[in-house]
């Protein structure tokens, strides 16, 4: 066991010492799992896993640049005028170094873990009856759904914004097999076709998760492996449902983006309950800021406290904290009118240990109780999300606004009335659900929306283009093409 720590060690030291001008291809992580050892015991096979989700919860990716930071920033939501610190990402200077060094970063780590997946099916093929055929199904299963999720996320961000017309347009490689070789950056709609191929292929192969009858926490039954147990920590049954419906409504394929979500909310909520404003507004010393028994799928970061203070934290100067302009929070949340929404408090205080005159993000800041379940919890899809993209997409208006005003009510919000934009309240629920989680970037994206809240100004806009909502793909990666 000793042998295995230090070959995982060896693994994410490797994935860590990734330099922004060093070609993801020619990292070898493949080499560690081929090791005999690595895959001699069921629980060395978990491990092996286990370090894939590691990695991809490092600052690099879900820990920091795609959730709380990069996509963020990006969208706007933050005050980053020309004299913060992080004004070249508000900005969109994709040809200042320090923008390029975490794109780079993103697409290599991103791509390192794409590899490990390929490598570690590969070896699950090898190293027959090293597990069980039904602990085979759930971990390939597992490893599929995620190389899915990378491939995605690579192509919202790289990728063009997509169309009819331009989903012929050259994108981002896809890759199923290790190897040496560099595969062509394939059209937007081959990759989404891959992406749909990867998560019914992960579907079935999940159609024994514990999840589906036994919700989160798995099968109750003590000689079950812990392994197969905090579903919601894995890229489980439903979450694969979940990111069907992400990717059907990203390429607006509503038909099958309706009926992958309701899929979700009519046969999951069960095991994925509203969170309780007992829980996020009652226990004032470690509220639930994470809505957490919402999360279809969320990764454990260990970073998410030292980010907290890097990004957030109250001590921070004016001019290198991420925070919003109370006037442009009070307009985003609609405070004036919801005051009590729980996505407002307490998530958003003003801090009595400095002197800060505006509201700070306390979304990411621990809590008293160490043993919080939630604590580290990174969100990465959302069941309210299933809500927002079947409301998108449902034919009947009165079945959108219900939908709508399910998520507002477990909000501590009052309805809204059918007589309302439809649209105008979704990209209302999008701009208040998502702070700290990367979507919003996302969401405007795929809208393509032309002009978006300046988070530099109490009023006033941003107008958006192709220019800076297709992030530039690194030049370490085109060098090699």
């Amino acid at each position: 066991m000793k042998k295995l720590t230090l070959y995982i060690s060896v693994l994410l030291l490797m994935i860590a010492s990734l330099s922004s001008c060093k070609k993801w291809l020619d990292v070898k992580p493949e080499n560690v799992f081929t090791e005999e050892q690595i895959f001699s015991t069921p629980q060395s096979a978990y491990q092996a896993l286990n370090g894939i989700y590691l990695s991809m919860s490092k600052s690099s990716l879900y820990g920091g640049n795609l959730t709380m930071f990069f996509t963020d920033v990006m969208a706007q939501y933050y005050n980053v005028g020309s004299s913060h610190k992080y004004y070249n990402y508000s900005s969109y200077g994709f040809t200042q170094d320090v923008v390029k060094a975490t794109a780079d970063d993103i697409w290599s780590n991103a791509y390192v873990c794409i590899t490990n997946v390929n490598s570690f099916v590969s070896q699950l093929d090898k190293y027959k009856g090293v597990v069980t055929p039904s602990q085979d199904s759930i971990l390939r299963g597992e490893a599929i759904a995620l190389r899915a999720f990378f491939h995605f996320d690579l192509f919202r961000l790289f990728g063009p914004m997509y169309s009819t017309a331009d989903s012929i347009l050259p994108s981002i490689p896809y890759y199923k097999k290790t190897g040496s070789s560099y595969n062509a950056y394939l059209p937007g709609n081959n990759v989404l076709d891959s992406v749909m191929d990867d998560l019914k292929t992960a579907e079935a192969l999940l159609s024994n998760d514990p999840v589906i009858n036994f919700g989160t926490a798995g099968n109750p039954d003590p000689n079950v492996d812990a392994f197969f147990k905090n579903r919601n920590y894995r890229m489980n049954y439903y979450a694969v449902k979940g990111l069907q419906a992400r990717v059907y409504m990203y390429r607006n394929d509503k038909t099958n983006a309706y009926l992958a979500s309701q899929f979700v909310i009519t046969n999951a909520q069960k095991y994925f309950p509203w969170v309780t404003s007992t829980a996020v507004i009652s226990n004032k010393d470690n509220p639930d800021r994470m809505f957490s028994t919402e999360l279809l799928f969320a990764v454990q970061t260990l970073d998410m406290y030292g980010n907290y203070s890097k990004y957030f934290g109250p001590s921070n100067t004016d001019a290198s904290i991420l925070a919003p302009l109370d006037g442009r929070l009070t307009t985003m949340m609609e405070s004036a009118t919801y005051p009590n929404d729980y996505r407002l408090n307490p998530c958003w205080i003003y801090p009595t240990a400095t002197a800060k005159s505006y509201r700070t993000f306390y979304k990411f800041a621990d809590v008293a109780n160490i043993n919080m379940t939630f604590r580290y919890m990174m969100p990465l899809i959302r069941m309210s999300e299933m809500y927002y993209i079947a409301a998108e997409t449902t034919p009947d208006n009165t079945t959108a606004f219900n939908l709508l005003n399910t998520v507002r009510y477990n909000r501590g919000d009052a309805n809204i009335p059918t007589t309302a934009v439809l649209a105008t309240e979704i990209k209302k629920e999008y701009q208040k659900e998502f702070y700290g989680e990367g979507q919003l970037f996302y969401y405007y994206k795929r809208t393509k929306t032309t002009s978006i809240p300046n988070g530099s100004a109490t009023s006033g806009n941003v107008t958006m283009d192709k220019t800076k909502y297709v992030v530039p793909i690194p030049q370490s990666e085109t060098n090699f093409h």
